[in-house]
């Protein structure tokens, strides 16, 4: 790619890509909220958990053929 190309290249991206106006960073720091939702307990039901196990198991109880393709997919 010659000098021109790239020159073109920028004037083009700069053209395409504006500048964002206003204040480029955030008013405060994120880390502390992510941090606690981090170490908040899960929201997913334990019961739910449960359950999605038991059809696994009866699915591969009622149809032995569905084993490999379950076990590829994990």
């Amino acid at each position: 790619m010659t000098e021109h190309d790239e020159t073109r290249m920028k004037e083009l991206l700069q053209q395409a890509l504006p500048r964002v106006q206003g204040e480029p960073a955030p008013r405060r720091d994120l880390w502390p909220a992510m941090q606690k939702r981090l170490e908040a307990k899960p929201t997913a039901l334990p019961w739910f958990d449960l359950a999605l196990a038991a059809s696994l198991v009866a699915l591969a109880a009622l149809f032995p053929a569905s084993i490999p393709v379950l076990l590829y997919y994990l």
